[in-house]
C-alpha cells in the first residue's frame, strides 16, 4: 500500500502535526520535531508528547508513516571541531526527541565537506556521527537523504552514501531517503521509463532496497545535471507526472512514507489526490 502525505507544519506543538496531516487526507507525513533554524529549543513537554501519540493513534498514523526531518543547521561531517560537536549535539536531541515522540526514523542531510577535507575522510566523519549518535539513543533509525550536490554539500552519489553506511557499525539502524528532485539534478535520470529503471538498479547493486525508508516526492525547477536543490510542484517542473507515476506503481515503495515537500502548501490535498489517481496508469517494471 502506498502511504503519501507532505511535510505539515508544527506550528503551535508537535501535536498538531497529525491534525495538519489528516487535514489534506494524507496517508503519511513530515515535521520538524522543533524549530529546523535555530540549534537550541525548548524540550518537548509530558503535555505534548502525550498530545502527539494519541493524535497519531486516533488519526492512524504508525510510525512507518512518519518521516521527521532534523534542522537544516547540523552538518556531521563538518571539519572544524566546535561546529561538529554542536552539529553531533544537535543531532542527538532531535533523536531524543523522536525516541519521545515513539517514532521510529529520522531523515537527515548529510553534510559538507566545506572545501576544507577530503571527500573521503568527510563521509567517515559524518559515520562516526552517526555511531555516536546510536550508542546514546535507541528505537530510531538514521535516514540519509540524498542531495543535488549544491556547494559542498555530499551524499549526492548512490556510492557516497553506500560509502557512509559502510562505516555505520549498526547498520539496521541506518537507512536512506531519496528525493526525486535531488536525484535528478544530481545526475540520476528518474524522468525516462529507461533512467528510472536503470536508476533504481544502481540503487539496489550499490546501496539495497532494504535501506530504503521514505521518498521525497518533489519536481524540480531546475534541469537534469545542474546540481541545484530547487523543488516545484508535481507535474509542473522538469520531471512532469512521468516520475511519480513510476513509483506509484512499483510495489518497491509499498509501505514506507512518500512525502510531499513541493513548495505550494495549497496544492498538497489535490497533490495527493492526483498521486493516488496515478495508480494502475502503468507499471514502470
Amino acid at each position: 500500500m502506498k502511504y503519501i502525505g507532505a511535510h505539515v507544519s508544527a506550528e503551535g506543538g508537535v501535536q498538531n502535526a497529525p491534525i495538519n496531516a489528516n487535514a489534506i487526507k494524507a496517508r503519511a507525513f513530515a515535521l520538524f520535531t522543533k524549530n529546523q533554524r535555530q540549534w537550541v529549543s525548548a524540550p518537548l513537554s509530558a503535555k505534548t508528547i502525550n498530545e502527539f501519540r494519541t493524535n497519531c493513534e486516533k488519526l492512524d498514523f504508525k510510525p512507518f508513516q512518519i518521516l521527521p526531518h532534523d534542522s537544516y543547521l547540523i552538518n556531521l561531517g563538518h571539519p572544524e571541531k566546535e561546529p561538529l560537536e554542536k552539529s553531533r549535539n544537535s543531532f542527538l536531541d532531535e533523536m531524543k526527541r523522536c525516541e519521545l515522540l515513539g517514532l521510529d526514523r529520522l531523515n537527515f542531510h548529510p553534510g559538507s565537506h566545506l572545501n576544507a577535507i577530503p571527500v573521503e575522510k568527510c563521509l567517515e566523519r559524518m559515520s562516526e556521527s552517526i555511531n555516536l549518535v546510536l550508542n546514546k539513543t535507541k528505537g530510531v533509525t538514521a535516514v540519509i537523504e540524498n542531495t543535488a550536490g549544491q556547494g559542498t554539500n555530499l551524499g549526492y552519489t548512490f556510492e557516497q552514501i553506500r560509502h557512509i553506511i559502510d562505516f555505520v557499525d549498526d547498520k539496521s539502524r541506518v537507512g536512506v531517503c531519496i528525493d526525486t528532485c535531488h536525484a535528478y539534478t544530481s545526475g540520476y535520470d528518474v524522468k525516462t521509463k529507461t533512467g528510472f529503471t536503470e536508476t533504481f538498479k544502481k540503487f539496489d547493486e550499490i546501496i539495497g532496497f532494504k535501506y530504503l525508508m521514505g521518498i521525497h516526492l518533489n519536481d524540480s525547477k531546475k534541469d537534469f545535471g545542474t546540481r541545484v536543490d530547487r523543488h516545484e510542484n508535481i507535474g509542473t517542473g522538469f520531471l512532469g507526472d512521468s516520475t511519480f507515476k513510476f513509483i506509484m506503481n512499483d510495489s518497491r515503495f509499498d509501505n514506507m512514507p512518500l512525502i510531499l515537500e513541493t513548495p505550494e502548501e495549497s496544492l498538497w490535498g489535490k497533490e495527493i489526490a492526483l498521486l493516488y489517481s496515478f495508480a494502475g496508469t502503468g507499471a514502470v517494471k
